[in-house]
């Protein structure tokens, strides 16, 4: 009884703002129990991806080979491809540079394959599964957790509570007196103190990329990215004037995880050949083939790596794409999608980084940059953040740890002050959240009402978490 009058009394000297600061801790601190284990899977997977495409390639656009004095016709390569592979040839993915080896993609009955050809000699260099590797393992991971739709709905989860663990975050560290402990870790402190130093700039220091990183993140997600954000901010078929539309989408062209086609354009209708639409783009006295196809993206400024995916049926169309995000060019403003009918060569339509939404030119930019595909610079530094991001949990764990009494049969957790001053504010953002990211809004209820209505029932679920 004398510690529950004590706890009172200490409960009724604290200030508005010291209550709100237990309320925002004790947020903060449930939120990381279920994002910590989260943040890390993806940290460490994503620097698997990294690593993987930075220095062995993901579709063999690091194989190299000696540079010859002509390339061969790349129907001679198509046919060596399929020779060594038997199936149905759906995409050419030309090379980076002279001395880089040209690849085909081709659908067989035992799913994609990869087929790489050395374009002078037409030497089959090797052919792979596309989706075997352990860049493949490492991005089901990433995304899914290898449980399909159970996985991408607790990883939105996570990365929605992770933006209230962020925002939670800069209200705790907050400068109140001494503004340069804030932004420089005090290394001459000890213990919990220096811990909790380090965790706080740390977390300061890398809190606004985390947030580029969640919501780009997000945006591919199932829930918020497929159901919300991506119609609405796709680009609008109607553009395309006087040109026949099919019953498919851009989606229609990616395969399992891997996405062939810029976030803007998944949900936007592939157009459809047989037409008299379109703008001249292959002379009609030429064959529209691979080769003329090529040739074509060349003379519309497709320079180094570029794509070419084929038709799949009568009405389908040859698609030539450079992508950044499919890591193409590390220059995400020259991306450019551009639709050719298979009959007549003509150009249906040509879609550029201008022509996107500002959601689309923002997702445009920030995937190759989630990615760490522009540049060296980029993936340097999202090296730097994903070992930060490890740090940032593990020394938060650290913190837990040794605030935690020793012995103790319970969680640990913040106390949860007797009222929560600014509470009208806090309910509308807690609205808002809701609105604007369904999963973590149903989540942020869900913990609501298991702290108001079972713990605080429970004595012992309440001591348990207390």
């Amino acid at each position: 009884m004398a510690f529950d009058s004590r706890t009172a009394a200490a409960e009724q000297s604290r200030t508005p703002a010291q209550k709100f600061y237990f309320a925002a801790w004790r947020w903060h601190f449930y939120a990381g129990l279920y994002v910590i284990p989260f943040l890390i899977m993806l940290a460490v997977t994503g620097l698997m991806m990294m690593f993987i495409t930075q220095f062995a390639g993901r579709d063999g656009e690091k194989i190299a080979i000696a540079q010859g004095a002509a390339a061969l016709p790349i129907r001679d390569l198509e046919a060596a491809a399929l020779e060594a592979v038997p199936g149905t040839v759906k995409e050419w993915i030309g090379p980076k540079a002279a001395d880089l080896a040209t690849v085909f993609r081709i659908s067989t009955d035992e799913g994609q394959r990869l087929v790489a050809l050395n374009q002078y000699t037409g030497e089959v260099l090797g052919s792979w599964d596309r989706r075997a590797g352990w860049y493949d393992f490492a991005d089901n991971i990433h995304s899914e957790l290898l449980i399909g739709t159970t996985g991408d709905r607790l990883i939105e989860i996570a990365a929605g509570l992770a933006l209230v663990l962020v925002f939670t975050g800069l209200y705790l560290w907050w400068p109140r007196g001494n503004a340069m402990a804030a932004l420089v870790p005090d290394l001459k402190a000890r213990g919990r103190a220096l811990w909790k130093s380090l965790h706080a700039v740390t977390g300061f220091w890398m809190s606004a990329l985390l947030v580029v990183f969640l919501i780009s993140g997000l945006s591919w997600a199932g829930v918020w990215g497929d159901k919300i954000v991506q119609p609405w901010g796709s680009f609008p078929a109607e553009k395309w004037e006087n040109v026949p539309l099919s019953g498919t989408t851009h989606a229609s062209m990616n395969h399992g995880h891997t996405n062939d086609v810029p976030w803007a354009l998944e949900q936007t209708p592939m157009p459809a050949s047989g037409s008299d639409a379109g703008i001249t783009g292959i002379p009609a006295d030429t064959a529209v083939n691979i080769d003329s196809l090529v040739t074509l993206g060349r003379v519309l400024g497709m320079e180094g790596r570029f794509r070419v995916a084929y038709p799949s049926g009568e009405t389908g169309v040859w698609t030539i794409n450079r992508d950044s995000m499919s890591g193409d060019g590390d220059d995400p403003f020259i991306d450019r999608t551009i639709h050719i009918d298979r009959h007549s060569g003509k150009i249906l339509a040509d879609v550029k980084y201008e022509d996107y939404s500002w959601m689309g030119k923002a997702m445009a930019v920030g995937i190759p940059f989630h990615m760490g595909l522009m540049g060296t610079w980029s993936f340097v530094l999202n090296v730097v953040f994903c070992l930060s991001v490890i740090f940032v949990c593990v020394s938060g764990v650290v913190m837990w740890v040794k605030r935690r009494p020793a012995g103790a049969a319970r969680l640990a957790a913040p106390p949860a002050p007797a009222e929560v001053p600014f509470m009208k504010g806090a309910v509308l953002i807690g609205l808002f959240t809701a609105m604007a990211f369904p999963l973590v809004g149903l989540t942020l209820l869900a913990v609501l009402a298991f702290d108001l209505l079972i713990l605080a029932n429970i004595p012992a679920l309440k001591r348990a978490f207390s």
